[in-house]
């Protein structure tokens, strides 16, 4: 049996890091590269016609930064229709005001698409055409004097006649979450430009100290819901990148005291998702960013995929308590969203990385039968992983 499971570590190993003995024997290979390789040929072979893109070709006419700034408007933030001006905007859970300035967004999603998908074509095939295209992406976006975005979210989800960037807006980065993850594929290239993955570090080091040393970046950890969860993945993925080991531990802490311990309920629910008018979503948001936090940060000394408190909430609970739900939508038994109901769920990353990890090839058998693709935006915009296989 030993030998049974060092095998299937080897052949099915992801780019994750290492994780205990235990988990290794029940632990399912599941060839990622075969199921999507026709998906993510297609998705590249878009990718190498894209062209470099940066948030200075959209000028954002409320921001109070800079062209190379990012900038954002808070989601749910409406003019006042009782003010002449609509001024001060006025909030309206879950529902996105359609107006907002959204082209900075689209531009980092379009960046985390192409590269993401150039990666995962240079893995499953070896081809250094889709590296080369990948390094011209990431040296516009990240490393172009003129051209870059600065590693800062001062400006993120502003809300005019409020304020001109909160914490809270920290969130609207998580898509670049998957951009390290290609880069350690891409880097194993000899067509990948040398020193341009030290570069790439070298951003990521910075937003990384904005994240724990800045105003914004404080608030945003210490929210007591989603927000803290997903600022929380943001900096683990960036200090697994640059090797910050301070970082990571500090990562392991929060996800056990505060994510396990005061958000997640006994039964594997978060209670302040399900109060939210979107509990489908923000529930399957939740999940998917708290299973990828167990993937980044596990370490052989230090498993969270194993991590239980004494009345039994961890992981483990957490994706049971969801999975019911997104095999059969119908059972859900609060009011559906009030946005984006009918495109949830889509190919969730939870299912994959959990099933793989607890050998359940329950969750596996419906991660492959969800769509890989979802084409309603605002469920496109709360999935951090578009190329499983980079994980």
């Amino acid at each position: 049996m030993k030998a049974l499971a060092l095998l299937l570590l080897v052949l099915f190993a992801s780019t994750g890091p290492a994780i205990s003995a235990t988990s290794v024997s029940t632990r399912v290979g599941v060839d990622i590269a075969s199921i999507d390789r026709e998906r993510i040929l297609k998705a590249a072979e878009r990718a190498l016609s894209q062209a470099p893109v940066s948030l200075t070709a959209f000028p954002a006419k409320l921001s109070e930064g800079g062209a190379n700034d990012f900038y954002s408007n808070g989601d749910y933030w409406w003019p006042d229709p009782s003010k002449p001006n609509g001024l001060p905007y006025i909030r309206r859970d879950g529902e996105t005001n359609p107006e907002n300035f959204s082209q900075h967004r689209l531009v980092v999603k379009t960046l985390r698409d192409s590269v993401s998908a150039l990666a995962a074509a240079y893995k499953v095939t070896g081809d250094d055409k889709y590296a080369v295209k990948a390094a011209e992406l990431l040296r516009v976006f990240f490393l172009d004097a003129k051209l870059r975005m600065n590693p800062n979210l001062n400006f993120a989800q502003a809300v005019p006649g409020v304020s001109p960037g909160r914490g809270i807006g920290v969130i609207d980065a998580l898509h670049l979450i998957e951009v390290p993850a290609a880069v350690k594929a891409l880097e194993r290239s000899p067509a990948f430009p040398a020193g341009m993955a030290k570069d790439l570090r070298g951003w990521f080091r910075e937003l990384a100290e904005w994240m724990v040393t800045s105003k914004n970046g404080k608030e945003e950890a210490a929210a007591k819901n989603n927000h803290a969860v997903a600022f929380t993945l943001q900096l683990a993925v960036y200090a697994d990148f640059i090797g910050d080991q301070e970082k990571l531990a500090a990562c392991r802490k929060q996800y056990k005291e505060v994510f396990v311990g005061k958000q997640m309920a006994v039964d594997g629910g978060f209670p302040l998702e399900l109060g939210r008018t979107k509990p489908y979503g923000y529930s399957i948001f939740q999940l998917d960013n708290m299973v990828l936090l167990c993937q980044v940060l596990s370490t052989k000394e230090d498993n969270l995929w194993e991590f239980t408190l004494p009345d039994g909430r961890g992981i483990r609970k957490a994706v049971a308590f969801l999975y019911p739900f997104l095999a059969d939508k119908s059972k859900w038994t609060l009011k559906p969203d009030v946005q984006a109901w009918e495109g949830w769920p889509a190919r969730q990353p939870s299912l994959l990385l959990a099933g793989r990890q607890f050998g359940e090839t329950a969750y596996l058998d419906l991660w492959k039968k969800l769509p890989a693709d979802p084409t309603d935006p605002e469920v496109q915009r709360n999935i951090g992983v578009t190329q499983p296989v980079l994980w």
